[in-house]
C-alpha cells in the first residue's frame, strides 16, 4: 500500500525518553507522489520540519530538524513504517536517530487524528 499522507494531521502517542515530540506536539503532512513533508510544533518543540521520500517498500525514509524551547536547532534521520488502522487513519511506526547532541537513538509512534470542521 502506497501511503497518501497528503492534508493528514498526526500527534505523537509514544516515544522514548531520549525524544522531544510529545502528545503536544502536531504534524501537519503534504505529499507529491513520492516526496513528503511536514510542518510540526508543540510541546517542547518551537518550529520543526520534516523531508522523506516514500522507499520501494512504502516506508518514509526521513530528515527532521527543529528548535526546541531551550533554543538549541537540533535534527536527526527516521525510518516511518505506515500502517492503516481499520479506521481508515494511519499510524507511523518510527525509528530515528538523532543527527545532533548525543547521537542516541529511539523509537515513537504517531497516530492520525481526525481534523472537524471550521467553526
Amino acid at each position: 500500500m502506497k501511503p497518501n499522507l497528503d492534508g493528514r494531521v498526526f500527534r505523537t502517542a509514544e516515544n522514548t525518553a531520549n525524544g522531544e515530540v510529545d502528545a503536544g506536539t502536531v504534524f501537519h503532512y503534504h505529499q507529491n507522489d513520492r516526496m513528503v513533508w511536514a510542518e510540526y510544533a508543540g510541546g517542547e518543540v518551537v518550529t520543526g520540519h520534516l523531508l522523506a521520500v516514500i522507499a520501494d517498500d512504502h516506508a518514509l525514509d526521513m530528515r527532521y530538524h527543529h528548535i526546541n524551547r531551550r533554543g538549541e536547532v537540533l535534527a536527526g534521520t527516521c525510518r516511518s513504517s505506515v500502517r492503516e488502522l481499520p479506521d481508515g487513519r494511519y499510524v507511523l511506526e518510527e525509528e530515528w536517530q538523532w543527527l545532533t547532541g548525543d547521537r542516541s537513538a529511539g523509537r515513537s509512534r504517531v497516530e492520525e487524528v481526525r481534523v472537524g470542521p471550521s467553526l
